[in-house]
């Protein structure tokens, strides 16, 4: 049962300021990373630069929550150069000379420098000769598309990686790290997690590490210990409590997370509006919305496709919204993209055509690329035969010339297969039925 505690005494342990868990936990060294082993895994580009100490100045990008400054804190750990945490928006240009000072008399400093796209261009041209120089060794943080927030100068001198959402069993794996740990963890509490507790601590965040680990300790923190066995247990209305979301899409095993997620495609797909609304609304409570974007814009591609093409076109705009504006407003434009598809007519015939292409490229079924097809722009290829009888379609009356495209191997092979469900696509097979006729003469 949760004790009425006040949530500020829990975090500053009775004035003593014990820095929150996910603090405590972030990793020394590049072993200890939970989840991006794209980045730092064996071998990866992360791993190879800490080995040889051949540091580059780099932007992490994704998430809140997913490592970005634990990375920065493992690759200083690992090559024992003094590491220094700044924010672009809060701290000033003062600071930035501090930390290029220190570099002087070091010789090299890492510096993790968050919120990095508001980096203004005085602070920015001040480091700038202390990236030429390799003195200051940026690892620059963002939440927001750096090819378009940061300015071209930092980018240039920098290395751009993408830090991915962590799993489900990175944060799981996290979170027994931080229950075995007795020095920095929650070793010393004797903690009982409940498996429907786990479960929900490692769905609900959405792959938000810190957001996790400091729920997981507000738990543990405010739970009176069992007085028979001198355990904290801590179950799911607890976490549920103390991350503010409730288990609306998971079971026991945690399935049902899935479960709901199906369901809401299929019914969007089954053109039932009000049973993919009542799915969506399930997906918003528990703040699953990475789940319902990614799934919406499959759905407009996948299960509407080319009977209305323009629905999505639209989908892609409210997903866009959503992801701008966030909960609880995000609703809105998903409301309007879910009936949409819902109601639009459907057409799988993309994504047919295009698996059974693929189909026939894995089962080796392709042959050579036709002669008149092939690239003409070297030396020697006109000897070759290549390219010399090709017919440019704009220099014939509306635009077309019959010419064979596909390989001699499959010349009949026919992928598309349009159907008739919307206007849009009516028209598109008429056409498609005339070029291919045309084409077969």
């Amino acid at each position: 049962m949760l004790l009425q505690l006040d949530i500020f005494n829990i975090l500053i342990q009775g004035g003593k300021g014990l820095k929150p868990l996910a603090y405590r936990m972030r990793p020394q060294k590049i072993e200890d990373i939970v989840g991006q082993q794209h980045l730092v895994g064996p071998g990866k580009i992360i791993d190879r630069m800490v080995k040889a100490r051949l540091l580059s100045s780099m932007i992490l990008y994704g998430p809140p929550g997913t490592g970005k400054t634990s990375i920065a804190s493992a690759i200083a750990g690992s090559t024992k150069y003094a590491f220094r945490t700044l924010n672009a928006a809060t701290d000033s240009k003062k600071d930035l000379e501090i930390v290029a000072e220190e570099a002087k008399m070091s010789g090299t400093v890492v510096l993790m420098l968050d919120e990095i796209h508001r980096l203004t261009k005085p602070k920015q041209d001040f480091l700038l000769p202390h990236l030429e120089k390799g003195s200051i060794i940026l690892i620059g943080a963002t939440t927001e598309n750096p090819y378009i927030s940061i300015n071209p100068a930092i980018r240039s001198r920098t290395q751009i990686y993408e830090v991915k959402p962590l799993t489900e069993e990175d944060i799981k794996q996290a979170i027994d790290r931080a229950l075995a740990d007795t020095e920095n963890g929650l070793g010393k509490m004797n903690i009982e997690l409940s498996s429907e507790a786990m479960t929900h601590l490692t769905q609900a965040t959405h792959g938000d590490l810190r957001s996790t680990l400091n729920a997981l300790e507000l738990a543990a923190k405010s739970t009176a210990p069992d007085t028979k066995d001198g355990k904290v247990h801590i179950d799911l209305a607890i976490v549920e409590e103390c991350l503010q979301k409730k288990a609306l899409v998971q079971d026991k095993d945690g399935d049902a997370h899935y479960d709901v997620i199906s369901a809401f495609q299929k019914s969007i797909r089954g053109s039932d509006t009000d049973a993919a609304l009542h799915y969506l609304a399930r997906l918003l409570e528990a703040g699953d919305l990475i789940s319902v974007n990614r799934r919406l814009l499959t759905i407009a591609y996948e299960d509407v496709g080319l009977a209305n093409p323009a629905a999505a076109a639209r989908t892609v705009s409210a997903v866009t919204a959503a992801e701008k504006i966030g909960l609880p407003e995000a609703r809105i434009p998903l409301a309007n993209a879910v009936i949409e598809l819902s109601i639009s007519p459907k057409s799988n015939s993309a994504i047919s055509a295009i698996d059974a292409a693929i189909a026939d490229v894995r089962q080796g079924n392709y042959g050579d690329v036709p002669d008149t097809l092939k690239d003409a722009h070297y030396k020697g290829a006109e000897k070759l035969g290549h390219g010399t009888d090709y017919k440019f379609p704009h220099d014939f009356p509306h635009d077309w010339v019959k010419q064979t495209y596909l390989p001699a191997k499959i010349k009949e092979r026919q992928y598309y297969h349009a159907k008739e469900n919307g206007r849009i696509e009516q028209a598109f097979k008429k056409q498609y039925d005339l070029l291919r006729q045309a084409q077969r003469k």
